[in-house]
């Protein structure tokens, strides 16, 4: 009787110690790394900080060595401990940008046509009369100067007509471009802001409505930062195409820089942008850029949206600049745009692309007196480094020769 009663005291404390072995096991089991199950979608609320929308991932060059994983409180975003390894991926030297718009003034030729040379010789006729005034007005107008500074320029002209007598082609150019130069006004201020703080990097907002090249405006201008030595991280906040967080990271790879992208469809933008400048200021890179989705400005919600996405930004850094991407192509439309973009997000800068597929160069003129805003960098053509800093002279001295 008593081997049976030891029998069964045996028993139960191997149970017991089974028991307790396979209770501290399921209590240490841990939720794999890189796993994120919360999905947010763009009527969820402004993130607090720290919150992502669904799995954000920073995208860098392929090839790298694989980094450290990095332990950040209340998230799953995959941030690289530092840029190293991005030397071993074969990336492009984009062109210096120094004199791009000298460069590129060659892809002004139809606005030199229709504006530059269509004056010049209405100009350099012998007989200047009302008709012929009346035909440099209705240049002007159809290159998309606006009615206000056309009015300006030509009363400009007749002045000085009037008292210089002037009809020397060389005499009359000088006269031109000088009057067009104070249209064009070089003394805005058509610097970006794009200098690091002390504890923080610059952040950049690009907008504007769909088509107008907005992605690739970015990636180009993630160019013109790295040639200017530059560190660059993008974050493509595009969450509404499907396509644009890939391709915004094929632009960075071209020049070895990051994106931060969320990998669920149709994530809330604010949260990926949120979380590309948390990640800038980690890597303590020089420059934060963040891509947003296009969109329609007489779309309330969406453009209220577009204000929301850069109060969250600014819960952690101030944005320096928000640039507003237009078509050149689409005339005093563009300008309409800009008037409803600015009231949103406060524009400080004009990216015009397309601007050698026009000949209505005299948009620049329009957008900058409406808006009081200066256009920063100009496209002119589809090649990877054919965005040109903005440069007043340069521009007139483009549409006259």
């Amino acid at each position: 009787m008593n081997d049976v009663t030891l029998i069964i005291v045996y028993a139960v404390i191997a149970i017991a110690v089974v028991g307790t072995v396979a209770i501290l096991l399921l209590k240490g089991r841990k939720t794999p790394p890189g796993t994120y199950t919360t999905t947010r979608d763009a009527n969820d609320q402004a993130p607090a900080a720290g919150q992502t929308a669904g799995t954000d991932v920073l995208e860098t060059p392929p090839a790298a060595p694989p980094a450290p994983e990095k332990d950040v409180p209340s998230t799953e975003v995959e941030v690289a401990d530092d840029l190293s390894g991005l030397e071993t991926v074969p990336v492009e030297t984009p062109a210096p940008v120094q004199g791009r718009l000298a460069r590129l003034r060659a892809r002004l030729v139809k606005s030199n046509n229709a504006l530059g040379k269509g004056l010049l010789a209405l100009l350099s006729r012998d007989d200047i009369d009302e008709d012929v005034w009346d035909e440099i007005e209705e240049t002007l107008l159809l290159a998309d100067l606006g009615t206000e500074p056309t009015m300006e320029l030509v009363d400009a002209l007749r002045d000085r007509v009037k008292v210089e007598g002037s009809r020397d082609p060389e005499r009359v150019k000088a006269m031109l471009r000088e009057e067009l130069v104070k249209l064009v006004d070089p003394g805005m201020d058509r610097s970006l802001a794009v200098d690091r703080h002390a504890d923080r990097p610059a952040v950049v907002m690009v907008v504007g409505v769909n088509g107008v090249g907005k992605t690739t405006t970015v990636g180009k201008l993630a160019r013109v930062l790295v040639a200017e030595d530059k560190d660059v991280l993008l974050g493509a906040a595009d969450t509404f195409r499907a396509a644009a967080a890939e391709q915004l990271a094929t632009w960075g790879q071209r020049v070895g820089v990051p994106t931060v992208k969320s990998d669920v469809d149709g994530a809330d933008p604010a949260s990926v942008a949120f979380e590309a400048v948390k990640a800038g200021i980690d890597q303590e890179v020089d420059v934060v850029m963040v891509d947003t989705a296009g969109r329609l400005q007489n779309k309330v919600g969406l453009m209220d949206e577009l204000g929301k996405v850069k109060r969250v930004i600014e819960k952690q850094a101030t944005v320096d600049e928000v640039l507003l991407v237009l078509d050149a192509t689409t005339g005093q439309n563009g300008l309409n745009q800009a008037k409803v973009f600015s009231e949103v997000v406060d524009i400080t800068g004009i990216v015009l692309t397309k601007l050698d597929g026009t000949a209505k160069g005299g948009i620049v003129v329009a957008i900058q007196r409406s808006l009081g805003v200066p256009v920063k960098l100009i496209g002119l053509g589809e090649g990877a480094d054919d965005l040109a800093p903005f440069e007043a002279e340069g521009f007139v001295d483009a549409l006259l020769n």
